[in-house]
Order: C-alpha cells, then structure tokens, then sequence
C-alpha cells in the first residue's frame, strides 16, 4: 500500500509538471500585438496612421529600405528568409507589411503571420530582384500579372550574388530597374508550412540558384527562440516568432504606451541631419550627447596642444619687431652723426647742397629714402631733438672741402658772385 502511495504521488507530481510546462510553453508562444508594441517602442515611434492604425516608424538611416539595408538573405526550408542586422528585425521582417510615407519615410503595419519574407520577387535574365508586399496584398495577388510595383521599391543583385552575405554591396544600381523589370518574370514559388498551417512566399528555386552559382545550397535550419531577438551561426537560424492574436486575452485591443501624431514626427527630410547618429535608436538620446562631449573635448585639447607652440612662437616674431623700431632711431642718430663727421659719404653732400639757401630743416626728406617704410617714425615721434641735432651736424659741414663734389659746386658759385 505504501509503495502505491508514492507511485501515486509521483504520477502526481509528473503530471502538475507537465501541466506547469505546458503552461509555460503556451505562454512562450502565444502573444498580442502588444507584444510588438512594447518591443519596438525603444526603436522607434508609433503613430495612429489613416486607414492603417498604429504603424511604426523606426530610427534608421535617412537611406533605409526594409529588405535591403544591413541584412542578407538566407536559404531555409521555409524559402529564402532575410536575417536582418538590426535588433528588432526578428518583428519587422517576418510579420506584417512596410509601406511608404513621400513625406515620412517607411512605416511597418503589424500583422499576426509569421513568414520568412514578405516580398514579391521577379527574375530577369542574369538577375533577381524583389520589393515589398504592401499591407492588403495578397500571396495570390502577388503572383498575378495585374500587381505591379513602383519601379523604384524593386531591388536587383545578380542571379550568382543572391546567396552571399555581403549582398549589399552587391545592389544594381536602380536606376537600371526601368530596363530590367521590363524583361523580367514574376516567380511563383509558394512553400507550404503545415505545423502554422501557413503558406510562404519561397523566392527562387534553389536548383536555379545552384545552377547559376556553381554552389551546393544547404538549407539553414530554423529554430524557435523563447525571446524576442534572431541569432545566426552554424547554419542555424535562432528566431523568436511567436503564434500572435490581434487583441488580448480579454478580448480587448491592446495600444502602445505611447501615440505620437503624425503631425508631431519630424519629416524623413529633417530627420536626416542626426539620424546616423542614432543607431541603435535605444541609445539615440543619449547617443547624440555622448557624441558631442568628446568632440567637444578633443578639438580642445589638440588646440591647447596646437596653440602652446604658437604661444610661444609670437614673443619670437615681435622680438624682431622691437629690434626694427629701436634699429631705426638708433641708426638714423648714427647716420646723422656720421655725416656730420664723415664727409667722405655719397649722401651728405646732397644733403648740403639742399640746405644751401633753405636751412637745415629740408635734411630729414632726404635721409628719409634709406629708410622708407620707417621714415615717417622718427620724424613724428622726436621732431624736436632731431633738427637740434641736425642744425648741430649741418652748421659743420660747409667748412670742410674734402668731399670732391664739393669744389665743383664751389666753382659754379663763385662766377655767380663775380656777375654779381
């Protein structure tokens, strides 16, 4: 009896355990939209958009485009599958829609079905392409040749790149896409999933893409994650993508936290200025003032570095300007000095000859030319103590005849004298 106890206790507890784990795998992977709502709040911003509801408008690059920027395509068994780079990507690119804003930029519309990628792809001889699928279009819709894209949504690798992880420097350049969509082929390749009971859009077949790569393609498993977020390595997809319902489990529809008016959101133009700078857009406040305290930092300290030298070198550029205005006065004052004592000098007899009749004050022009650029200096600052000196020095020449310019214009004068 005892021993049916325990067993009974044991069958017990087994099955609360299994009850607990279904429980808590049930909750793992069964959500609402406020799953979404929550998840990507830190990443951007939602808004109560016409016709669509909240929509969210992500804080990316002013050249974002939603299967195109930081991601790369991978084969699966669910079809080719985009692993995107950013963190919230596990969301954005496997459940609902991208639409575009001319004024706003891309938004994302949530939906509740899970997909490897929702694009429409087109095959053109030597390339593949593919565009978003709009909120409201249809898998069946997308096959059909009356569904037709804008031209400029569409990108284009080549047919051998598809598969490479680099992919995006592998992008046509759109401009060729008028020429290219022309000649090319809508792909209808539909994969169904009977465990979500879902049917994927797959892309190009892959004997297609073996053939034209010379390459063995092997399928990369996925596996369900128990948290938001995707991991990618050894050929196996890690992803959180949880079985959602569109309102929770009261029945009610669930809002996010936070509602901005489209009115109040900065357009994709204006957004441009800083938007590199917010990446990740969780960190995009303090992001920007991080940013800015080391630039304000270093210019400082390479200028304080920069400026010491050129602190220093200044004293040593007007050194020799205090040299070139003392070197004037003093070398005018012995010039002048000079010439009243060395008559042997090419400048004094013209200064003589121009005293003769009009007195020593029309001297300091003519010393003036040896000096242009600082003539004018000595004649305003000391006018006084430089004619005394200068009468001093012109009262001596006249006496002296060594000078042989001198006798000649001694020689002129004195038949003047005789005429007279």
């Amino acid at each position: 009896m005892r021993s049916l106890k325990i067993f009974a206790v044991l069958v017990a507890l087994n099955a609360g355990a299994w009850i607990t784990l279904q429980e808590a795998s049930a909750q793992q992977v069964s959500a609402s939209f406020r799953l979404f709502y929550d998840a990507l709040s830190p990443y951007g911003t939602w808004v109560d958009y016409q016709n669509y509801g909240y929509v969210w408008m992500p804080n990316t690059d002013p050249d974002f485009s939603p299967y195109v920027t930081s991601g790369h395509w991978v084969f699966t068994d669910d079809g080719w599958t985009w692993v995107s780079d950013y963190p919230w990507g596990w969301a954005t690119f496997h459940y609902g829609r991208w639409d575009y804003d001319d004024v706003y930029g891309w938004f994302w519309v949530p939906d509740n079905e899970w997909g490897p990628a929702w694009v429409s792809w087109r095959s053109s001889p030597g390339y593949y392409g593919w565009a978003p699928l709009r909120p409201g279009i249809s898998l069946s819709m997308s096959f059909g040749r009356d569904y037709r894209e804008r031209n400029e949504r569409w990108i284009f690798v080549r047919n051998g790149d598809i598969a490479r992880s680099d992919i995006g420097s592998r992008y046509i350049n759109r401009t060729n896409n008028t020429t290219i969509i022309n000649n090319s082929t809508v792909i209808v390749n539909a994969q169904r999933d009977d465990n979500r009971n879902a049917t994927y859009i797959a892309g190009p077949n892959r004997a297609d893409v073996q053939r034209v790569t010379h390459m063995t393609v092997n399928p990369v498993v996925i596996r369900d994650a128990n948290q938001p977020g995707h991991h990618l390595s050894n050929s196996e997809l890690q992803i959180y993508r949880p079985q959602i319902q569109k309102r929770n489990g009261n029945g009610q529809d669930p809002a996010p936290a936070k509602v901005a008016k489209l009115s109040d959101v900065r357009p994709a133009s204006e957004r441009n200025a800083g938007s590199r700078q917010q990446q990740p857009p969780t960190l995009a406040p303090p992001a920007q003032a991080q940013p800015s305290q080391p630039r304000a930092v270093t210019p400082s300290a390479t200028r304080d570095r920069q400026q010491q030298p050129r602190t220093v070198t200044p004293p040593i550029q007007v050194q020799p300007s205090q040299a070139r205005t003392v070197s004037p006065s003093a070398s005018r004052v012995r010039q002048q000095q000079s010439r009243a004592v060395t008559p042997g000098k090419t400048a004094q007899p013209k200064a003589v000859t121009s005293s003769v009749g009009k007195g020593a004050k029309q001297l300091p022009p003519k010393v003036a030319p040896s000096n242009r650029g600082q003539s004018p200096q000595p004649l305003k600052v000391d006018p006084s103590t430089g004619k005394g000196k200068q009468k001093q020095s012109q009262n001596v020449p006249p006496p002296q005849k060594v000078d042989p310019a001198q006798p000649n214009k001694k020689q002129d004068e004195k038949p003047k004298q005789r005429e007279q």
